[in-house]
């Protein structure tokens, strides 16, 4: 699979290297030394960064055309417009069947191109309204980590770049290999897209924060079980109204919210790796029924459980772009 990850004059360093550092194959992980990955230009070379180094590929925006997957890692601070080049390359690469991702504020040329009409997108949470201002057939979604429409996605800023990129290994290689490369990485191997952007406080700071992160870990390993605030307030040695403050501080959501993205991504991972029956698998994540956990598929991922089973394992082939 060929990946052309697109750099610009005045690039951030890091948004570059995210996509580079997910799908990059080494001999130590050969779960991605498939993917040829090529960094490709909108400028003449080298690039400047806003590091002070500059950047040289012989790559320009031809490479698109033979791409696979095509990712545009950010843009510029201003949500400037893009030169008329870059759009017609992305309108091309997306019109032959390439997926197109827009990390951060690289939702702005795949909006100002019309890859985001009618479907949902995301971007930098202090960008959002500037997204949804210029391009009004998109519909903006400022609370997610990022957004699969299937041929577009796109992410919040920065750490959520690799949020989506991982999802993307994840739907290509499997679980195995975005978890070994999460792994390598030092990231969480897997943060449901509708998490939100920006946590108060992510990390225990008290020790009422260190008995709910305790008790939080032991309900994702019991999620087959029924599971109440009063319940886990109990466990947690705190009241009700305590450990209702104490989970929203800590992860940026409700508990009702969190425990259904709990028990979604661990829906996703048994129909990924078994072949347990759609009950099996709706008892096992805490769903209680298969009716049940088809309803709340359908409302988080506009697909039943068995049509997930299946893309993702049309997904894990090795897809190729139409010419």
């Amino acid at each position: 699979m060929k990946i052309a990850v697109i750099a610009f004059d005045g690039i951030i360093p890091f948004h570059l290297s995210v996509p580079c550092l997910v799908f990059g194959g080494n001999s130590r992980d050969p779960g991605v030394s498939a993917f040829e990955v090529v960094v490709c230009t909108t400028d003449k070379a080298p690039l400047q960064t806003t590091a002070g180094f500059t950047i040289d590929t012989p790559f320009d925006l031809s490479a698109l055309d033979s791409a696979d997957l095509v990712i545009m890692p950010s843009w510029h601070d201003d949500c400037r417009e893009a030169p008329p080049s870059l759009l017609e390359a992305l309108q091309r690469a997306h019109r032959r069947g390439a997926r197109v991702v827009g990390l951060c504020v690289g939702a702005f040329p795949l909006a100002q191109a019309g890859l985001l009409d009618g479907k949902t997108a995301t971007t930098h949470w202090e960008c959002v309204d500037t997204l949804a201002e210029r391009h009004p057939k998109v519909k903006v979604d400022p609370n997610v980590l990022y957004v699969d429409e299937g041929d577009v996605l796109t992410s919040a800023g920065v750490a959520a770049g690799i949020d989506c990129c991982l999802h993307l290994l994840r739907q290509i290689s499997g679980p195995e290999v975005a978890n070994r490369r999460a792994k390598r990485l030092l990231v969480a191997p897997h943060r449901q897209g509708g998490q939100a952007q920006f946590i108060e406080r992510p990390l225990p700071v008290t020790s009422s924060d260190g008995r709910l992160s305790q008790v939080l870990e032991w309900v994702t390993a019991h999620l087959e079980q029924v599971h109440t605030i009063e319940s886990l307030a109990k466990r947690a040695a705190m009241s009700r109204r305590n450990f209702t403050r104490h989970f929203r501080d800590a992860t940026g959501t409700s508990f009702k919210q969190w425990i259904l993205s709990q028990r979604l991504v661990h829906a996703q991972h048994l129909l990924e790796s078994s072949t347990a029956s759609i009950e099996v698998v709706a008892q096992e994540a805490g769903f209680g029924t298969g009716l049940s956990m088809r309803q709340h598929f359908q409302s988080s991922f506009r697909l039943s459980p068995s049509a997930y089973r299946k893309q993702f394992r049309s997904n894990s082939q090795p897809r190729v772009a139409r010419n």
